[in-house]
């Protein structure tokens, strides 16, 4: 089937997939979300949120330029752990990916609520989309779908041309707030300051849990894609990790220039309530109405179309791989591994994304409303990354890695401990109720296994015992932690984070430990030695180079 995947993607195109994917309706809320929240200290909700998704992405990118398949991001935890650690990562990966879909669409349509008319005002009310916004939603997500439907080089293409207009639309809004109305007393630093409480007014544990549950992750999570798309990539040992490390630094900038135009341009007034009472439904437009900046507004309220549609499209495309390559898992039915010999994209797994996405489109009917739980099950996602990059090199030095990091023994662990930290940060109850959403679809699994009898069985839940023990683990710490993070208050603040880094910290080790040179691997070679490299002859190591 790998045959009719088509090779085309460069790396300016792979890094304005990802900037596609990481620059959606993210730009739009999250300033407003993260101020909310952290008041003006959330201008380091960005930093340390871009630091730690750099972290991670780097063990991402070692493992997509060793195998540059469509969908990876749901097969690496398969190599290096066996299928049970694998299921669990891909399931995360997709259920934070696919929901994407859905609140894309739900985010134009709802910064198309505040426009001047009575019919558009009634698309969006108390907190939620009404039938008509839901309507013109779903809409908006066969949209997503066509884009894709004639292959990557049509989604490369419109991608592209999207991406150029999402990169200047946000830079030109920060430039603009700040030269129309800045007050720098907003930001609490000064005597005669606009709001009580300086500058973290609410204390430096609502920064941390910004990040989780204000949109910060949400916003980064894109650098997924050209990972993703790795198996349509030209030279992906070079591709893959400039699309990545570039589309997460030049997403860092201008969410931290938007974050700073955002906390100045708010008027002293509105923050009569402090940070938490300001309530904008479409938040930089309404501040450049505030401003007298209409042509501002218009821009906004049609980019509030363009950027969340580029990233839809972005994500129709990469939850399509993903889907391929878990049925290459043997997890799902066949039929969704069925790739068009002409357009390279698995059309049935497009269906079910389809399918899929207007189920969450229609259970939650606001941006709002599956922000936090992106995040925190994105975050799930990213925990076997640092751990099957580090486990591989150990048991499987032989493999062809076009990329090897230098110091990534250093850089795995931190993100690792990062990871696990974000989803403390996240807040009890919150932190529980994805992890249960985590493990509810390992009825599917022990199906496939049964079907399948039971293959190595043992082996495989070896090598799963670290996250059996893990999930729980943090769980019960997040109940226990202290209260600043919504658990009980048996660890006191401060102290609870540093429990969590060192808890974590040995899963780490007890992960790579557990990792072995799985027979998937040897699947993997066997696929790949077929592959004939552009000189003609086979690629080393098993991995073809610039097929």
């Amino acid at each position: 089937m790998e045959k009719h995947v088509q090779r085309n993607l460069g790396a300016w195109a792979l890094m304005l997939t990802g900037l596609g994917s990481i620059i959606g309706s993210g730009w739009l809320f999250g300033a407003g979300h993260a101020a909310q929240v952290a008041g003006p200290a959330a201008i380091f909700t960005w930093v340390i949120g871009a630091v730690v998704i750099l972290a991670i992405a780097l063990t991402y990118a070692e493992l997509g330029a060793m195998f540059p398949e469509s969908g990876g991001m749901v097969r690496y935890a398969r190599y290096s752990h066996g299928s049970l650690v694998g299921f669990v990562a891909a399931w995360a990966n997709w259920i934070a990916i696919v929901t994407v879909i859905p609140i894309e669409a739900e985010a134009s349509i709802q910064y198309m609520s505040s426009w001047p008319w009575p019919w558009a005002q009634g698309l969006f009310q108390n907190g939620e989309l009404t039938p008509v916004g839901l309507v013109l939603s779903a809409v908006l997500v066969i949209v997503y779908f066509l884009v894709n439907y004639w292959g990557v080089k049509a989604f490369a293409k419109a991608n592209s041309a999207i991406t150029i207009f999402k990169f200047v639309i946000p830079l030109a809004t920060a430039v603009a707030l700040i030269a129309a109305g800045f007050h720098p007393g907003n930001f609490g630093l000064a005597e005669g300051a606009s709001t009580e409480g300086g500058f973290a007014p609410y204390g430096w544990s609502a920064v941390l849990s910004a990040i989780a549950t204000s949109g910060i992750v949400f916003a980064f999570n894109g650098f997924q894609s050209p990972i993703n798309l790795a198996g349509e990539a030209r030279n992906p040992g070079r591709n893959v990790p400039i699309a990545v490390i570039g589309s997460i630094l030049l997403a860092a900038v201008i969410y931290v220039a938007l974050q700073i135009a955002f906390l100045g341009a708010v008027p002293p007034a509105s923050l009569a309530g402090g940070w938490h009472g300001i309530d904008f439904h479409s938040p930089f437009a309404q501040l450049a109405i505030a401003l007298n900046l209409n042509w501002l507004a218009i821009v906004l309220y049609l980019d509030a179309f363009v950027s969340p549609s580029g990233t839809g499209a972005t994500y129709m495309a990469t939850t399509t791989r993903m889907i391929y390559a878990m049925e290459r898992n043997n997890t799902l039915p066949a039929i969704f591994g069925r790739v068009h010999p002409i357009f390279g994209v698995s059309r049935p797994a497009m269906w079910f994304n389809l399918a899929v996405s207007f189920i969450f489109l229609f259970f939650f009917r606001g941006w709002g409303a599956l922000a936090a739980v992106i995040s925190v099950a994105t975050v799930i996602s990213y925990l076997t990354g640092p751990i099957s990059v580090m486990s591989l090199r150990k048991t499987s030095p032989g493999l062809h890695r076009p990329l090897r990091l230098a110091g990534l023994s250093l850089i795995a662990p931190f993100a690792f401990v990062c990871a696990s930290l974000i989803l403390y940060w996240a807040k009890w109850p919150l932190t529980g109720e994805i992890i249960v959403l985590m493990l509810v679809a390992l009825p599917v699994y022990f199906y496939y296994q049964a079907k399948a009898g039971w293959p190595d069985f043992k082996t495989e839940l070896k090598g799963a015992w670290w996250m059996i023990a893990y999930l729980p683990t943090i769980a019960a710490l997040s109940y226990c932690g202290s209260k600043e993070f919504g658990g009980l208050g048996l660890i006191p603040y401060g102290w609870d984070m540093g429990v969590v880094a060192i808890v974590s910290l040995g899963f780490y080790h007890w992960g790579v430990a557990s990792g072995w040179h799985t027979r998937y691997l040897d699947e993997v070679e066997h696929v790949h030695e077929d592959a004939p490299a552009q000189s003609g002859k086979r690629a080393p190591g098993g991995v073809p180079q610039g097929v």
